[in-house]
């Protein structure tokens, strides 16, 4: 059936941290420095926890790019 080719993954490569924000940049096709920059300002304006509280559970719940297929070795 149909396979949907756009998946939202972590990317470790080109991540900052746990590389959430760039991830999702990457899905929606957006610049990860906007996604980034926007991401900062509105966590600043709402206090900063609920944008860290987001951004844990993201990295918690989205699973990491994979490089290699499941089973190559590096």
């Amino acid at each position: 059936m149909f396979e949907n080719q756009y998946v939202l993954r972590r990317d470790t490569v080109d991540g900052t941290l746990a590389g959430v924000l760039t991830g999702v940049a990457n899905y929606f096709g957006l610049d990860p420095f906007k996604v980034k920059l926007s991401y900062i300002l509105l966590s600043i304006l709402s206090g900063g926890f609920p944008g860290l509280l987001l951004y844990l559970l993201g990295w918690y719940t989205i699973p990491e790019e994979q490089l290699y297929p499941t089973g190559s070795p590096r």
